[in-house]
């Protein structure tokens, strides 16, 4: 069963098509990310499921039902452009937002969810008083106090420290334990690549990608090698075959052109400097991401 099924939609604004004859399924229960460029109508595209934005054409259901009317309450919503009242104490604030879903065991669930997100401490302080990334935690909390089917993040890691990531991530892992359907928008590919069930990506209002992260990955095929040398990147100039050079300053990433064997790019590279590490591997899903989003001369790589 899909918790969202979007067919064939269509969202323009005056003439710029936001999002072009988009299809897409959603399984129940799994994390589906949403990836593309800033302006690539990710956005339009939640704001459609969350009825914010109605499509020009196109058809949304959302647990098996059309989507019609005001906002669906088995949705929660935690958007990019957040915020919260300041003067409330953070237990008012999320008893607030609970008593507004009409949320059962209300306080337990408060306690609950702030202990884990190890805001307990916090309850009775005022909003005004707590750090962004704390402010960022109250927010999530506030969108899942009521435990909804279906939960859409965007950008739920913006700008948290690791460790609270962490726990944030371990907090979106057992929600779908719990069989939450779980979409989040990200520009954190290593994110997307650790935690998705899927990833669908949207570029100029129009799907470029979307399955498993081994289904997008067997796409591009296994053009990518990393490597570590005693000379880093000096150790690659003049090699033939060597199509792209993604350098991290330790290890190098390159992309070996077609019909060129990596095994003569070895010997080439040993002649130049001492090999640590060589690796043939698929493409990351953010080297993927760079191939679309930078297209050569205006068209799309896609293989």
């Amino acid at each position: 069963m899909y918790s969202i099924e979007i067919e064939q939609v269509t969202k323009t604004f005056n003439r710029f098509t936001a999002v072009n004859q988009l299809s897409l399924n959603v399984p129940k229960g799994s994390i589906y990310g949403f990836i593309g460029p800033n302006g690539s109508g990710k956005t339009t595209t939640i704001r459609m499921i969350m009825n914010i934005f109605y499509p020009d054409s196109g058809n949304i259901k959302i647990l098996g039902k059309e989507h019609t009317g005001s906002t669906h309450e088995n949705i929660g919503y935690l958007p990019e452009e957040r915020g919260l009242y300041k003067k409330m104490k953070v237990g008012e604030l999320l008893q607030f937002y609970g008593q507004l879903r009409k949320t059962n065991h209300i306080n337990h669930k408060i306690d609950y969810w702030l202990k884990k997100l190890e805001l307990g401490e916090w309850k009775d302080k005022k909003i005004e008083a707590l750090s962004k990334g704390m402010s960022q935690k109250i927010q999530f909390i506030s969108t899942i106090i009521h435990e909804p089917e279906i939960i859409i993040l965007d950008e739920p890691f913006s700008g948290l420290d690791p460790v609270n990531a962490d726990i944030l991530k371990t907090a979106i892992l057992e929600l779908r334990e719990k069989g939450a359907t779980i979409i989040f928008s990200t520009h954190d590919m290593n994110m997307a690549e650790r935690m998705c069930d899927y990833i669908f990506m949207i570029y100029k209002g129009t799907k470029v990608l979307d399955g498993t992260l081994a289904d997008i990955q067997d796409k591009y095929g296994s053009d990518t090698i990393s490597l570590q040398t005693a000379n880093g990147a000096k150790a690659l100039q003049g090699i033939n075959g060597i199509e792209k050079i993604n350098d991290f300053g330790q290890i190098q990433e390159i992309r070996i052109a077609e019909n060129y064997d990596p095994q003569d790019i070895l010997k080439a590279i040993i002649n130049q400097s001492k090999v640590y590490k060589f690796e043939i591997t698929r493409p990351s899903l953010n080297d993927i991401f760079i191939r679309i989003a930078r297209p050569v001369n205006g068209e799309l790589q896609q293989n």
